[in-house]
């Protein structure tokens, strides 16, 4: 593998206030390890602002300005070591602008992120930014209802090397795998691949060094992610149970994913019958993320938990919480 910079697991990313400048004014003459580490860097500072306001346009661009100064650097180095590192951070940055997409529920130009990010991946040998483009292709066929192909590009993430060394890896393809036999309606298949998720899990050192990428990806995302195959399969009172447990280990810092996960306690309490519980939970969802207008995906989810409130709920409920929240979730 490739050298690369690497993140501690307990430590978690520092919340960035703005998006970052990539900086291409300089153009030094000679390319080399100190311009590899300066991108890395703001990779993980464009992360840790996903994490904690979730994915936008702006962060889109920015993520796309540092692939392009990835690739003029790599035009001008002179080492095959440093020209591959590059190369990997073009994917890096490319496969980051995908996901800004995805979780903004703009789909249309993250899967043109996503075969980018792949050949650029080739191209660095680079079986971690493989990996991280089959896991995000997973997630965009399934936000797409493309369930199939969501099944397929989760089995090919379990099929990288990344997958087959790390049982941290494998873990999370495994838990895509399970999320998309869950909505494809294969239960038993679906809990199966849970299973190996949890499995895999329990192998894992999940304290030590990863990269930055699936830095976000323990014990807590795993429950978040079962919460999601729970519930779609029928079963939402071990949903609720999961969303908890991912509730309490999540860090402070993944304002967003608290945010996705509390979200998805409400619809498991809404899918047990308990109305009045349920909507007191989704207006935790909206005080999460206070401030920032909510990503395209959890508005989408939320909409999820409306039309279910219209089926199971009075309709004097249903209508009182969408007037009561109609600004915040349907604000683009």
């Amino acid at each position: 593998m490739h050298r690369r910079r690497f993140c501690g697991a307990a430590t978690g990313t520092a919340a960035a206030v703005a998006v970052p400048l990539i900086a291409t004014s300089s153009r030094p003459s000679r390319v080399g390890t100190s311009d590899v580490i300066r991108l890395r860097d703001s990779i993980d500072t464009l992360i840790a602002l996903d994490a904690e306001r979730g994915g936008h346009t702006a962060l889109e661009r920015a993520a796309l300005a540092g692939a392009a100064e990835a690739l003029d650097l790599q035009q001008r180095s002179t080492t095959q070591r440093v020209r591959a590192r590059l190369f990997a951070l073009a994917s890096d940055f490319t496969a980051t602008a995908a996901w800004s997409l995805i979780d903004a529920g703009q789909l249309d130009g993250a899967g043109r992120h996503l075969d980018r990010a792949l050949t650029l991946a080739g191209m660095a040998q680079d079986p971690e930014m493989t990996m991280q483009v089959w896991n995000l292709r997973a997630m965009l066929a399934r936000q797409r209802k493309n369930f199939g192909e969501a099944v397929a590009a989760a089995q090919a993430a379990q099929a990288t090397w990344a997958a087959r060394r790390s049982p941290l890896h494998a873990s999370l393809a495994h838990a895509r795998t399970a999320i998309g036999l869950a909505n494809a309606g294969d239960r038993r298949a679906a809990l199966r691949s849970l299973g190996r998720a949890d499995d895999a899990m329990a192998r894992a050192d999940t304290t030590a060094p990863r990269p930055t990428w699936i830095a976000f990806y323990g014990p807590a995302e795993l429950h978040s992610l079962t919460a999601i195959v729970r519930d779609t399969v029928g079963d939402p009172a071990e949903a609720e149970a999961a969303s908890y447990k991912a509730l309490t280990a999540l860090p402070e810092t993944y304002r967003r994913n608290r945010a996705h996960t509390t979200a998805r306690l409400a619809l498991a309490q809404l899918h047990q019958g308990d109305v009045e519980q349920a909507y007191k939970t989704s207006a935790d969802a909206f005080e999460i993320m206070a401030g920032d207008p909510l990503p395209g995906r959890m508005r989408q989810l939320l909409g999820d938990f409306h039309r279910d409130l219209i089926t199971l709920a009075p309709p004097r409920i249903a209508h009182e919480w969408a007037d009561r929240y109609r600004t915040e979730w349907s604000t683009a």
